[in-house]
């Protein structure tokens, strides 16, 4: 159904994405939200690849512009709400696509202080500040929608101590979004990508690894219960085109599963 964000307003934050042959989850979110109508905002860290998402929506016929903004710091966060309350009259939408993995990470008896603290900052603390700003705006409007970009690791895992952690703070830091600010109107829930076929994931692991494309790619996919097939940023993007869209009207706090099935396999 086309339109279905139609006369809203989206920042995305994460939207550029690191280079690859397959797409990833901020630029999907970005490109589908355009496409069903909406005006984003296209936030990331690197502005080249943020304006690259950006080009890509306004040469599909759809509205965009992108802003320079590492989330990680409270007054860039406070700068890219200023920059979409001038573009527009409301916001609509806040989707937080950030994440950031390895660099010392491990498991608990390894993992390194530094990779802590760096992966807690972007995860979970950005999210936090993001939804901080954008929150008083929303408020005063009596309406929004947020998406959080957690992870399956969140769940399970036992190799990424920093990681999972951060991603399971994603979840309740949703949660409790969600809870104190119904009344007001305002939706907060989380996308849980499993193993999915992004440049961040299957070229950062082959070249983490010093494996081929191919062989994380056979390997990830093996381990998937749908199909034996990893899922595609497009994917995680339907789902949080879903959770904005007023189809999940009535629907605050959820924690979303996109995965194949692999939160369900035991065994």
């Amino acid at each position: 159904m086309a339109g279905r964000l139609a006369g809203k307003t989206a920042i995305v934050a994460g939207a550029g994405q690191t280079p690859g042959e397959t797409i990833g989850n901020g630029r999907a979110i970005a490109f589908l939200f355009a496409r069903e109508g909406a005006e984003v905002l296209c936030l990331d860290r690197h502005l080249d690849r943020a304006e690259e998402t950006a080009a890509l929506i306004v040469a599909d016929g759809g509205i965009a512009a992108a802003h320079r903004a590492d989330i990680s710091q409270l007054a860039e966060c406070r700068l890219a709400i200023e920059v979409a309350a001038a573009r527009w009259p409301r916001i609509d939408i806040l989707v937080n696509n950030v994440g950031i993995g390895g660099g010392g990470d491990g498991p608990a008896h390894i993992a390194e202080e530094r990779a802590w603290d760096r992966i807690m900052s972007v995860n979970l603390k950005a999210s936090w500040m993001m939804i901080r700003q954008v929150l008083p705006l929303m408020r005063a409007q009596s309406s929004g929608a947020i998406v959080n970009i957690s992870s399956l690791a969140s769940l399970g895992g036992s190799n990424q101590v920093a990681y999972e952690i951060s991603k399971a703070g994603v979840n309740r830091l949703t949660t409790s979004v969600a809870n104190a600010n119904a009344r007001h109107g305002i939706r907060c829930n989380a996308v849980l990508p499993g193993l999915m076929d992004t440049p961040m994931a299957v070229a950062g692991i082959a070249a983490a690894q010093g494996e081929s494309l191919e062989s994380v790619r056979a390997s990830r996919n093996a381990r998937v219960p749908l199909r034996g097939r990893m899922g595609t940023a497009w994917d995680t993007a339907h789902a949080a085109l879903f959770l904005t869209s007023d189809d999940a009207a009535f629907i605050t706090g959820v924690l979303l599963p996109v995965d194949g099935g692999m939160s369900v396999r035991v065994g």
